[in-house]
């Protein structure tokens, strides 16, 4: 196998980071600006965050319905720039994860907290 399909393929198993999530940014221009994630991209292993990386994009027109002009977006962020935000106690966390009977939750690491 090509080294590049298995780094891959070594990225879509260690995503923990879901859409919903509240994260902080720990790397990079935005450093420590929050935010929610709109999309997870896991073959390239990034995630897209509301109002962060946000780029210029000039569009050409295509017909009545989409006029065309400037257009802000926002770009993806790699996923190890991000840290999640635990809901119960408002701080940066790892993820690890908790079996109960039938049901496998993420946990905080810090406070215990299930992270939904």
């Amino acid at each position: 196998m090509n080294l590049m399909k298995l780094t891959k393929l070594m990225k879509l198993t260690k995503l923990k980071i879901k859409k919903g999530d509240k994260v902080k940014i720990i790397r990079g221009n935005y450093r420590g600006k929050d935010g929610v994630v709109e999309k997870v991209l896991p073959k390239d292993g990034k995630v897209v965050i509301a109002g962060v990386n946000i780029v210029k994009k000039h569009v050409k027109p295509r017909g009545q319905q989409n006029p065309g002009g400037i257009v802000e977006i926002a770009k993806p962020i790699n996923i190890s720039n991000v840290i999640v935000i635990c809901p119960k106690c408002q701080s940066s966390t790892r993820i690890g994860y908790q079996v109960n009977e039938k049901e496998k939750h993420r946990i905080c690491k810090k406070c215990g907290g299930i992270i939904k």
